[in-house]
């Protein structure tokens, strides 16, 4: 989103890339265009939109509010090539993570916070399959989950069921709230993805897990964490452009209304 080429539509645009596959919510994004559109044109762009939306779930998750930088600019290509769409697995080791966020230029507490994100949302059971039946191919779960949670997921996601869906965070209470509790839940071995539990193993990372699990500033560090990672990559000044539509770029639209 750092520079709305995700939302660009094309047969071999980035949205069409396997790890957007589950990328959802294109249709809100056109409609805050659409409406800032008719009050200011030409002003806001795709990517700040991206941003504000973000800042906006975050807050309607329960997770505080932080204030958004604008000024973004909007790409003017959008690619599948793995080389643009470089998003880690759910399999990635904590050394690759925190060396994949720090080419973005964001540090392992920043990368710590942000996956703080998977206090919400869910996973594809294809992502985990693995992980509870045959773990690294023992024919059982990854040892180190909870037995409980093991059985759990199990039930929710039996072998070959791999587009059902499971709460990524395994508190009960909260699954729809942005908290610390994913934190919580990997202290107690309950996290969902293979990175998730391999945060609160690695010795470099463990300490900022305990401190997120106990903290109550949770919500203004994950805040300060978004900020930084909306800085990423953008287009300002006059790079790229702000499109009329988010999902073509203005040469497109303009051709398309001369007819």
């Amino acid at each position: 989103g750092c520079d709305g080429s995700i939302l660009l539509d094309g047969p071999d645009s980035e949205k069409t890339a396997s790890p957007n596959q589950s990328v959802r919510g294109y249709e809100i994004i056109d409609q805050a265009k659409d409406a800032v559109e008719k009050i200011c044109p030409g002003v806001v762009s795709c990517a700040d939109l991206i941003a504000i939306a973000a800042r906006d779930a975050v807050f309607l998750s329960g997770g505080g509010i932080y204030r958004v930088q604008t000024g973004r600019r909007d790409g003017l290509v959008s690619s599948a090539d793995i080389a643009n769409v470089t998003l880690p697995g759910p399999s990635i080791t904590v050394p690759q993570a925190i060396a994949a966020f720090a080419d973005k230029g964001l540090t392992a507490v920043d990368m710590v916070l942000l996956l703080g994100a998977h206090s919400v949302g869910v996973a594809h059971c294809s992502f985990l399959s693995e992980r509870i039946h045959n773990f690294k191919g023992s024919g059982k779960p990854d040892p180190s989950m909870d037995q409980f949670t093991v059985n759990t997921l199990r039930s929710r996601c039996p072998i070959n069921a791999i587009e059902n869906t499971v709460n990524l965070d395994q508190n009960p209470f909260s699954p729809l709230v942005l908290d610390n509790s994913y934190y919580q839940n990997i202290l107690l071995r309950r996290g969902v993805l293979q990175i998730d539990q391999e945060l609160g193993m690695n010795r470099f990372t463990r300490p900022i897990i305990a401190n997120l699990a106990n903290s109550v500033d949770f919500p203004a560090r994950f805040g300060a964490a978004m900020v930084r990672l909306g800085a990423v990559g953008v287009l300002t000044g006059t790079q790229g452009e702000i499109r009329s539509s988010c999902r073509v770029v203005n040469k497109a639209v303009n051709k398309d209304k001369s007819g």
